[in-house]
């Protein structure tokens, strides 16, 4: 498998944002609030992740039994996990390759495997949906995640529920370079696609995507406390941080680095926690809920023998 020049760009923008949060604040007291951390919350930090991949492990597994797709688990998982690698992608375009490396090494055709990563994505949706509802009566930016979020479900849901509005949308896509070599197997995987979101995989699926961001919103939250930081109640610190993850997606850049960052330091410092600490409180966020899962999915590619895969052939 090989990357090009793009990956590693956005591995150094999302450096360079990170460093550009440092200099901007006071790096005197950002080392100062960094040493007076609490370790003794890492180890829950780092346990808490690692169980929430394993939700959406759960979620992608169950999906692929939906489907007839039945693998060994401990492969499946391996080949799961080298998606998070690739999630630093414009709309995590490129969790695509779970979908490759099924056909190469189970020749499984891309065609039932695609409309199974979108799927992902929809319940993905519902899940930051419901927390952000939960968070309503905590913070007031949350009726706009709602609203908008609410908007993307419904949209989704038609594009997933008619074979009509699914069409017109799949010639929209098509006209665009880098989506038009997946057009013709999402295209002829729409009964994969709406067999996703029937019933009781529907309502097994929201629940694993509900729980991944209240475990996602817990890992935020010992962070906050990790630095002392006591002044926000859970909902309200959940509803904060998928209202930033929603902005983040809504600017389709990569992992909606720089806006995910920025947008949530801004809502800490709305709700009084000093400038520094909430650029400090961010980046640590960020590594223990996106780049933590970034590079594991390295690890796990290079184990599996992702980076050796010819990429080039189609089914």
């Amino acid at each position: 498998m090989k990357f090009d020049n793009r990956f590693y760009f956005i591995l150094v923008g999302a450096i360079v944002i990170y460093i550009t949060f440092l200099i901007v604040s006071d790096l005197n007291i950002i080392l100062d609030k960094i040493l007076d951390m609490k370790t003794e919350f890492l180890p829950y930090i780092l346990s808490l992740a690692p169980l929430s991949w394993f939700i959406l492990f759960m979620r992608w597994h169950l999906l692929l039994k939906n489907s007839n797709i039945d693998i060994p688990k401990k492969e499946n998982f391996k080949i799961y996990m080298t998606g998070f690698a690739m999630s630093a992608t414009p709309g995590k375009i490129g969790e695509l390759i779970k979908a490759h490396m099924l056909h190469s090494k189970f020749e499984i055709p891309k065609k039932n495997t695609i409309p199974i990563i979108v799927s992902e994505q929809f319940y993905n949706i519902i899940g930051i949906l419901v927390v952000s509802v939960l968070g309503l009566f905590y913070f007031d930016f949350s009726i706009y995640a709602v609203a908008l979020t609410g908007s993307l479900f419904v949209i989704m849901y038609i594009l997933l529920s008619s074979e009509k509005s699914f069409k017109k949308f799949m010639n929209f896509v098509s006209q665009k370079k880098f989506l038009k070599k997946y057009v013709p197997s999402l295209s002829d995987s729409y009964l994969i696609l709406k067999k996703s979101i029937d019933k009781k995989i529907f309502i097994i699926s929201s629940f694993l995507s509900v729980i991944f961001w209240l475990i996602e919103s817990v890992i935020a939250y010992l962070v906050l406390l990790s630095f002392n930081v006591d002044s926000l109640e859970f909902l309200q610190l959940a509803a904060t941080y998928t209202t930033s993850i929603i902005i983040g997606v809504v600017s389709f850049l990569p992992m909606g680095i720089g806006v995910v960052e920025g947008s949530l330091a801004g809502f800490f410092s709305y709700q009084n926690i000093e400038l520094s600490l909430a650029l400090t409180l961010v980046i640590f966020i960020r590594i223990f809920t996106r780049w933590y899962g970034v590079i594991i999915g390295f690890i796990f590619m290079k184990l599996i023998g992702g980076f050796s895969l010819n990429t080039s052939n189609n089914d």
